[in-house]
């Protein structure tokens, strides 16, 4: 007994150096594409280096985009050493090459891998390689790692991705991690300080009632976001085709409500003009980079209409109206109650709008206070975001 407790004892302080993620990393949601919603497999050195240009070109990167994530099937083997292999047909350069070609446009690179034996497509995964993949990426100077939850048998979701934490924090470089377990093992309960962002659900799909459905499994997580730990409804489908603008409006809108990260997944070298203006929406995206960190609660539901409210910093908030029916609706707005809306409806009081501005954040134009209460149209599948501006500060 005498010697285990001296073994003990011994690990304890390794244990504590180890058990650190990076701190100080996205404050505010992380911005930026992934590769995945639009191109699967089908990712190349090429392509890579034109979504770095267009992303800057576009006005993306100007608008706080900076991540540029590469998913899936950019491996194929471990050579003898253990080491992971890059595919060399369609990364000719090698993964160093193509980092330091997107850390010259200004932006950053994330990189994809598995907590199982095998990613999701069957490529080499990352468990029993933590700590070498950890230093190759280090090496790469890879900025953000996406963790996948496939092929993983019957680990312990917590202990498996806090292992690749460890890894990561010994390897030195400073890495977002983002644990994609698919809500699986409740990660919004364990995750804070394991990892920056995890995933609350399964893959989303560009369609309106698959999106919605990811959106509904948001509603009792607010208490669990917050600078440097963030909920994630996965990323968005925003100009990939399965709905349309209005939808995508709403899609876009719901996330920068839910202090998501903004992962757009589209094809930034050919998208039209309205799903960049939806995109680069920079009023809608201050909502959602709002500092104090806070994501939306559902202050009303009606079942196919639905108020949520974010609490902005300087006692500033957004409120989203959710029309969600196939129905054009028209509703009657109390300014004075969405102002003083708490998370706990029995506590509502009427706000006093003198010291506000109300802002038409999709409108970009402030709204006319000649009354209290206005009609508001609202077409099938749509929101009206107004930003509480704070005339005192």
């Amino acid at each position: 007994m005498k010697n285990l407790f001296s073994i003990l004892l011994f690990m304890l302080p390794v244990i504590g150096l180890q058990a650190q993620k990076f701190d100080n990393l996205v404050l505010t949601p992380p911005m930026g594409w992934n590769s995945w919603n639009k191109f699967k497999c089908d990712v190349s050195e090429k392509l890579i280096m034109e979504i770095a240009d267009a992303m800057v070109s576009s006005g993306m990167a100007a608008a706080g985009y900076d991540y540029v994530v590469i998913d899936d099937c950019w491996q194929v083997d471990r050579d003898e050493t253990g080491e992971i292999v890059v595919d060399q047909e369609r990364f000719p350069h090698g993964m160093k090459y193509l980092v330091d070609y997107v850390h010259s446009k200004g932006l950053k690179f994330g990189i994809y891998s598995c907590a199982g034996t095998k990613t999701c497509q069957g490529r080499p995964g990352g468990r029993g390689y933590e700590f070498q993949d950890a230093r190759t990426y280090a090496g790469w100077e890879v900025d953000y790692l996406k963790y996948d939850w496939c092929n993983h048998s019957t680990q312990n979701a917590q202990a498996s991705y806090s292992l690749m934490r460890d890894a990561l924090y010994k390897a030195g470089r400073p890495m977002v991690f983002s644990l994609c377990e698919w809500g699986a093992n409740k990660p919004w309960e364990w995750a804070k300080d394991v990892g920056h962002l995890w995933r609350t659900t399964g893959d989303i799909v560009d369609r309106w009632d698959a999106m919605m459905t990811i959106f509904d499994a948001q509603k009792d997580l607010a208490n669990y976001a917050g600078p440097g730990h963030w909920n994630d409804p996965d990323m968005l489908e925003v100009g990939n085709g399965g709905m349309t603008d209005e939808e995508y409006r709403t899609h876009f809108s719901l996330w920068c409500m839910l202090a998501a990260p903004l992962m757009a997944g589209n094809d930034l070298r050919t998208m039209s003009d309205e799903t960049l203006a939806i995109l680069t929406n920079r009023e809608m995206i201050a909502i959602n980079q709002d500092t104090l960190g806070k994501q939306a609660f559902c202050f009303r539901d009606n079942g196919d209409y639905e108020i949520w409210v974010k609490k902005l910093v300087g006692d500033e908030r957004a409120v989203c109206l959710l029309n969600r029916s196939d129905e054009k609706k028209s509703v009657e707005v109390d300014f004075r109650v969405l102002l003083a809306a708490n998370d706990d409806y029995w506590k509502i009081s009427k706000g006093d709008l003198k010291n506000y501005t109300i802002r038409d954040v999709w409108e970009h134009q402030d709204v006319k206070q000649g009354k209290d209460v206005s009609l508001v149209e609202m077409p099938p599948h749509s929101v009206k975001v107004y930003r509480f501006i704070n005339n005192q500060k």
